[in-house]
Formats: structure tokens, sequence, C-alpha cells
């Protein structure tokens, strides 16, 4: 889709997000689509549809992308957001993320996608978790490039996680690895892989006659997957034409001061911001801390913004037209204590992780990216360990303590082995 003005081009970037955002809110409001709630299914229940759902999100939209790539509608290369197709696999601020996410999200009783769904539906609680989240992420990345000599990344996490870190001689995606060794080219083996592991995922996600029953599972893995490769498929093709030809956002953006004569309608930061991306966020959630904090500056809105924008409101007009809108706040003060906890891990998790069970676990997987089936292993490891430690604590009380809880919930995920259970089964 190319435009003959920079202002309608991003117009169309910005407002093709938020419709998307919207349909996807109250989409996920109707079905309960819940990466923490798939979890703690499956863990405290066994349970496993909603998680059925959450991996035919996730194949959806890696076989959209696989496809429109494929068909040459798009190239999603290493410039993209986030840089999912990098090629440093930062292989410890995945694990460390994902993990701090995966616990955050279950205290917080819910992802960061599920949290704007809350606060939509009239949940305070969700409120209070938003803006610790768009604090922490705002100064963890400063999206705006204008007010941190270094951002809190930079400063306190690089020097040590950085060497955690594998330099790659091809991009991170399973497709650009594998056509590294084999000498093949990396776009045929992206393809084939992602096929063949499309085809295995949607029979292993289909056999269970329980999930094809289940229209809302199955709706909601559809649309949820198909709303990220749509994100991905109008931020990859927006262009602007000129005399020189079509070009993308970015490029016209790096071009700007020899072919606009001034800086009104300029984005802060466009070179990062304007690149292709789909629904992630926790760093969305920063810049829309950033945004409101600007004063609401046309300047500072970004697809980011408008996804978490859009969300609210379609999870909101759900809410309304089923009557279902109820303002909900916090039981005790114990309740307080642990969503702020959860915030805070959230924040911080979601930033080193680069995204968060969307951004990462369908956005992320879309792209084949190895950094995020890492990330999204880790985040469902950390709420595992979380629910199985609160499930001990809770049936043993005193007898539990944090260490005996874990050591025995490491055991049940078989990480350790049933020699050192500390606790009895239940």
């Amino acid at each position: 889709m190319s435009f003959e003005s920079f202002a309608g081009a991003q117009s169309f970037f910005l407002w093709s997000t938020f419709v998307v955002a919207a349909i996807l809110g109250a989409i996920v409001n109707k079905t309960n689509f819940c990466t923490m709630g798939a979890v703690s299914d499956l863990v405290n229940m066994g349970d496993s549809g909603r998680m059925r759902a959450w991996m035919l999100a996730a194949t959806t939209a890696m076989l959209g992308v696989v496809i429109l790539e494929a068909s040459g509608v798009f190239s999603l290369g290493t410039g993209t957001l986030p840089p999912y197709r990098g090629t440093e696999l930062q292989w410890g601020r995945y694990i460390l993320g994902g993990v701090l996410f995966g616990i955050g999200m279950t205290l917080a009783s819910g992802c960061g996608n599920k949290t704007l769904i809350r606060i939509g539906g009239g949940n305070i609680k969700s409120f209070m978790v938003l803006v610790i989240i768009g604090v922490i992420a705002y100064y963890m990345v400063d999206p705006y490039k204008q007010i941190l000599p270094a951002n809190w990344y930079a400063r306190f996490f690089a020097p040590w996680l950085g060497k955690a870190s594998i330099s790659l001689s091809t991009p991170q995606d399973l497709g650009s690895i594998v056509a590294g060794w084999s000498g093949q080219a990396a776009l045929t083996v992206r393809t084939i892989i992602g096929l063949v592991i499309g085809a295995v995922s949607l029979f292993l996600i289909f056999r269970a006659a329980d999930f094809r029953k289940s229209f809302d599972n199955v709706f909601a893995g559809l649309a949820v997957g198909l709303a990220v490769v749509l994100v991905w498929y109008f931020t990859a093709t927006t262009t602007i034409t000129t005399s020189d030809g079509h070009q993308s956002l970015t490029q016209f953006y790096a071009n700007w001061d020899f072919v606009m004569d001034s800086s009104a309608g300029k984005p802060q930061n466009g070179s990062t911001n304007l690149l292709p991306q789909s629904f992630t966020f926790i760093s969305p959630i920063g810049q829309a801390w950033g945004y409101a904090t600007s004063g609401v500056k046309a300047s500072f809105v970004t697809v980011g913004v408008m996804a978490v924008l859009g969300v609210i409101l379609g999870s909101f007009l759900w809410s309304l037209l089923t009557r279902r809108f109820r303002i909900e706040w916090f039981a005790s003060f114990k309740d307080f204590y642990t969503h702020a906890i959860g915030g805070v891990l959230m924040g911080f998790g979601g930033v080193l992780g680069l995204g968060c069970t969307i951004g990462q676990g369908v956005t992320g997987v879309s792209t084949l990216a190895l950094g995020s089936f890492m990330t999204l292993g880790s985040i469902i490891l950390g709420s595992t360990l979380t629910m199985k430690i609160q499930y001990y604590k809770l049936v043993y009380e005193e007898e539990a303590s944090f260490m005996k809880a874990l050591i025995t919930a490491l055991v049940d995920i078989k990480l350790l082995p049933a020699g050192l259970r500390k606790l009895e089964a239940v």
C-alpha cells in the first residue's frame, strides 16, 4: 500500500493497527484467551484447551508469515521491531527476562495483553499494574531517545547480560540458521521449516476432540494469530510514493531534512518506531506512558501506543455490550502488593526478554526466531513454578517453606530427580 505523502502513510500505519487491536481486544475478552490462564488450566486442572488455543494462535501467525514471505508479499529481515531476527542470540536476557515475566504475570493475574483486557473490563488493579509496567518499560528502553543519557538496560543490565550472548553469522530465525549450515537459500529453508512445524502443530492441536468442539478456543486461536499477521502486513507494506520510487517509512524518515521543509509532523525516534512490527505489549506500554507524560503529543504516537489503546477500547466496548463491565479493586493489602510485585517483574522481564507472551510467544514465534522460543519456554517455566509453589504453600502452610516448595515443584516438572522431593505430591 503506497501513499502520496508521509502523513497519509503514517496515518494508515497507525490506524490500521488501532482497528485490528480493538477487534483483538473484543475477541480476547469474549473468549477469555490468556496464556497465564492456559498454563494455570494445564498445571492445576490438566485442561489443555486454552493452551491449545494459544498454540493455534502461534501456529496461525507462523504459517501466515511463512506463506506471505514465500509469496514475496513482504520480507521480515533483521530490520523489524523487536529485533526478532537479529544476529545476536542474547540467550541470557531471553531466559532471565522470560522467567521474571512468567513469575510476574502469575502474581499480577495476567500478562501484558491480559492486563489491558482487564482494564477494559473495569479492573482498577490492572490499571495499577499497567502504570508500574509503563514506568519501568519506559526507563528501561527510553523509546523516544530524548530523556536519558543511557536507558536502564544499557546502564544496569547490558554490562553483565551482554556477556551471555552468542554472535551468529546469520539471522537467528531457524530458516537462516539451518540455511547457513546447509548452504541453501534462507527463504526456501524457512518456508519448509515453517510449513513442517505448522503441519505438526495443527495435528497435535486438533487431535483433541474437546478442543475441536470448543468454539471460543478455536476462534480465539485463529483470530489472535490472524491479527498478528495483519499488523505485520500493514506495517511491512506501507510505503510512500516518491520521485525515486516507493520508500518505506523508515527510509523516508532517514531523509526527512532533505525532503521536508520543517520538522512539523516528524515522529520521535522514527528510525525505530516506524519499522515493520506486530503485537507486543510491554515496551508499547512504556511508549504509552511516554505519550501520556508528553502531553499526548502527536509525534509520540507509535504503533505500540495505538495497540495498547485499541485493545483497551475493544475490551471496554465488549464489556459494555455484554454487560460484563465491573469495577474491581484490591481484596486486601496482600492482593495489592502481590499485583505490584507482579507488575515490577513483568516490566523488567518483558523488556529483558524482548517481549511478552504475545510479543514473543505469538509474534516472535511467527518469525521462527530462536530467541522467541527460548523466551516463551522461560515464561512458561517461571509461571509454572510460581503456580506450583503457591499451591504447595497453600496446602501445607507453615510446613512448606519456599525452598521446600521450589524443590518439590522442580521435581514435579522433571527438572530434579524424584529422590529430592520435599513434600508429598497433591
